[in-house]
């Protein structure tokens, strides 16, 4: 009779169980809802993507090796890692606003680096005189931003531009889930480069690789 009585203190009415049911079916189908919404509509406001940083990190890359110094990528500073770390000059480069204030506050001078600033521009940020590129090379910085955006050096020659240019527009050309942005940035480098390194321009810059 005591087992009987316990039983019942431990079932549940009818009632409650369709209740809880049902808010589980409705909990579902609004994660449901919101995930297909953030698939079909995602927030510009986000962090950059993976393709954005290494577009980043190529032009920094590009220009740093442009102008002789010494980096190490992904360097442990002050508790966490940065993009891009200087040796000689104890100057970390980072794309985290939060990672440059920590560094900030340490003797290692910190350089924030915004999502959209042209690698060319970062020798104004650094903390020691840079070599001004459009001295004596007959170099601009429009087509030293052009080169850095294709991830080539100053200098490169039209067959490494037209590699390059198929290389990068297979991950920005709007077909290939890229954005109109992004692919007339690379089609413009394309051109501008292509100019520096003796083409004739009359060429048509291709649509497509």
């Amino acid at each position: 009779m005591q087992s009987t009585q316990g039983d019942l203190v431990w079932f549940l009415p009818w009632w409650l169980v369709i209740g809880i049911l049902v808010g589980l079916v409705i909990g579902v189908f609004i994660a449901a809802v919101f995930a297909v919404g953030f698939r079909l509509f995602p927030d510009e406001r986000r962090e950059p993507t993976a393709g954005g940083e290494n577009r980043k990190r190529s032009e920094i890359r590009s220009y740093l090796r442009t102008i002789g110094e010494e980096f190490v990528e992904n360097r442990e500073v002050a508790g966490g890692p940065v993009e891009f770390y200087l040796p000689d000059r104890d100057v970390a480069i980072t794309f985290d606003a939060r990672a440059f204030f920590r560094i900030d506050a340490t003797d290692t001078h910190a350089v924030l680096v915004e999502h959209e600033m042209p690698g060319v521009h970062l020798g104004r940020r650094l903390p020691f005189e840079t070599p001004t590129l459009s001295s004596g090379s007959g170099t601009d910085d429009a087509t030293m931003a052009a080169f850095a955006v294709l991830g080539l050096p100053p200098g490169a020659d039209e067959a490494e531009i037209k590699a390059a240019y198929r290389e990068k527009v297979k991950h920005v050309h709007p077909d290939q889930g890229g954005d109109r942005e992004s692919f007339e940035r690379v089609r413009n480098a394309y051109a501008t480069a292509r100019t520096h390194a003796g083409g004739e321009g009359a060429e048509a810059v291709p649509a497509s690789a």
